[in-house]
């Protein structure tokens, strides 16, 4: 039974992990270029959320209808926790540890969910308790700059893959009219970002 347990915790931990890394590959591969003739996501996201939602105002929620257009289809969510839980059931049938397939597949569902709900919060803010963490205001940056910058910060949920990949942006190359509001941070240039701050002390 310890055994099974330290399985499903070691395939939380690799699940995570995985999970940006299958994010940063979906979000780049398929969300924003044509797969041969699979347009889906391609469209739906890359041509209709990027148009909605942009870096400046538009970030947020504007038009009541537009709401649609920010989580995924329903079905999408089963797709990509089957395709992300395969590798883990495929190496737990070689190596015998299912429990380790548990820990892959429930870190894929915790993962969507979380992708889900901070995506979300990030388009259609109303001062929840999550949108007042620390985390939350930091990955909130991250994903500004990805609507400002469509080929940077791919990743959502845990930007591991952003880093590794040479894709992370930490601040914007140029000073734009980016969104505002309590659970935005300043993504503008650093010395922008500076000259800010000395004013507002002066």
């Amino acid at each position: 039974m310890i055994s099974f347990l330290l399985w499903i915790v070691a395939g939380l931990v690799v699940g995570v992990v995985f999970g940006s890394f299958f994010e940063w590959s979906i979000h780049k591969f398929v969300m924003h270029k044509p797969v041969w003739k699979f347009r889906y996501a391609f469209q739906a996201h890359a041509v209709v959320h990027h148009h909605v939602f942009k870096a400046d105002h538009t970030y947020h929620l504007i038009e009541p209808k537009d709401k649609e257009t920010i989580p995924m289809a329903w079905w999408n969510g089963p797709v990509l926790i089957a395709m992300g839980s395969t590798p883990f059931v495929l190496l737990s049938w070689l190596i015998g540890q299912w429990g380790f397939a548990v820990g892959g597949a429930l870190a894929f569902v915790l993962y969507y969910a979380v992708y889900e709900y901070i995506h979300w919060c990030m388009h259609l803010p109303k001062t929840r308790r999550l949108e007042k963490s620390w985390v939350f205001y930091r990955l909130n940056g991250h994903h500004l700059l990805h609507h400002r910058y469509m080929h940077k910060n791919f990743n959502v949920v845990f930007p591991l893959a952003d880093l590794l990949l040479g894709t992370l942006m930490p601040r914007a190359k140029t000073r734009f009219a980016q969104a505002r509001g309590p659970s935005v941070p300043d993504v503008q240039p650093l010395e922008m970002a500076k000259a800010s701050v000395a004013m507002a002390s002066n």
